[in-house]
Formats: structure tokens, sequence, C-alpha cells
């Protein structure tokens, strides 16, 4: 009896070694990228707001603002803290204002045009809070000029 439990633990340890000495499959998928509204938050999403006109660009290369008659902005690229519904990007720009934009995944309209957002945003420039929509940056370039931006 003490023999076979000995042998069945030698067994096991023989197999736990093995174990570490395997490795992982080459083409393991990574774990898929945090997503609102179906839009992925690691693509290139555009922010948009009117009144004055300006927008986001959330980018791994970076985070652009831009304003009407003004020179854009640039902030280091950051990834979003995602919770539930929301993520949020906080960055400081060129010229030290922080910025943090949060975006919602809800329908949100621009006010001006007939377009559906999946996301409404909020945007903290320094401190003025700007209100607006996003989408990623190519559901807006195939988008029209009116209905959903999908």
């Amino acid at each position: 009896m003490r023999m076979a439990v000995a042998m069945a633990a030698l067994g096991l340890a023989v197999s736990a070694c093995g174990a570490q000495d395997q490795k992982p499959a080459e083409n393991t998928p990574d774990a898929a990228a945090p997503q609102i509204a179906n839009v992925k938050l690691d693509d290139n999403i555009r922010v948009v707001g009117n009144e004055p006109f300006w927008s986001v660009d959330l980018a791994p290369a970076g985070i652009t603002y831009s304003r009407i008659e003004e020179a854009p902005l640039t902030g280091v690229a950051v990834k979003p803290a995602v919770t539930g519904n929301m993520a949020v990007w906080e960055t400081t720009l060129a010229d030290k204002r922080a910025l943090t934009v949060t975006l919602t995944g809800t329908d949100c309209s621009d006010g001006m045009s007939d377009r559906v957002y999946p996301l409404a945003a909020m945007v903290k420039v320094g401190e003025e809070t700007l209100q607006g929509c996003a989408a990623s940056l190519e559901a807006l370039e195939r988008a029209s000029e009116s209905g959903r931006v999908e």
C-alpha cells in the first residue's frame, strides 16, 4: 500500500515537472480588446462636439485635442480605465493642461447633424468641460451625414 502511494506521488511530481516544461501554443489569442457599445477601445476613436467646434482623437500613437482656430495639442497615449459601460482616458496636453475623456456606451446626437453616434462623451480640458459624441474613426469614415454611425 505504501509502495502504491509512493508511486502515485512520484507520478504526480513527474507530471507537474513535465507541465512546467511545456511551452504555450504559438498562436494563443491575446485577451480581447476592451470595448463599449461595440466600439473597440484600442482602435482610433474620434470624439466631436460643437459650439465651439472641437475634437479629440484617441489613438495608440497619442491623443490629439483640436479646437477651431487653435493649433492642435497632443498628449501621451494612455490605455483607458474601463468600468462597466464607461471608459476614461487621462493625459496631460503639451500646454500642461490636464485632459480627461470619458466615453459612455449610449446613443448620442451631436445636435447639428442627423447622425446617431454609439458613444456619449464628456471631455474636461483644464477647468473647461465639453459635451459631445464619439465613434471609431473607421465607422465615421463609412457613415453618411445622417443615420446611425456603426
